[in-house]
């Protein structure tokens, strides 16, 4: 079982492109192993393989019904790194941009008040 800020299981996943891809595909909907093997064009084993990797880091949750395997998308990992990782950077521009707009404004200003 992974620690609650274990974040190296889905930056690996991540990582590949193959596994986006995956991921993307199963953004739509649930999938079985065989409708990604078809949207992807890609061989039955190297899906399987990429699943396993996407289930490790918990970003895939698989239904099994009957025969076939329902594939999920969990989407709590990649919230979490965002929340963890990317919202800090964005408030960072976000500060950074609004600063720009006043020193812009104040400029337009400037040369309002001397035309």
């Amino acid at each position: 079982m992974k620690m609650p800020h274990d974040d190296d299981a889905v930056w690996r996943a991540l990582a590949n492109p193959l596994r986006r891809a995956i991921l993307d595909v199963l953004r739509a909907g649930p999938r079985t192993t065989g409708e990604l093997v078809d949207a992807l064009e890609t061989s039955r084993h190297v899906v399987m393989q990429h699943l396993g990797v996407l289930r490790e880091a918990d970003l895939v949750l698989v239904e099994p019904r009957g025969r076939e395997r329902v594939n999920h998308l969990n989407p709590v990992p990649i919230q979490q790194i965002h929340q963890r990782w990317v919202a800090h950077y964005e408030q960072n521009w976000a500060a950074a941009l609004i600063g720009l707009k006043h020193a812009v404004e104040s400029v337009e200003q400037e040369d309002e008040d001397v035309g």
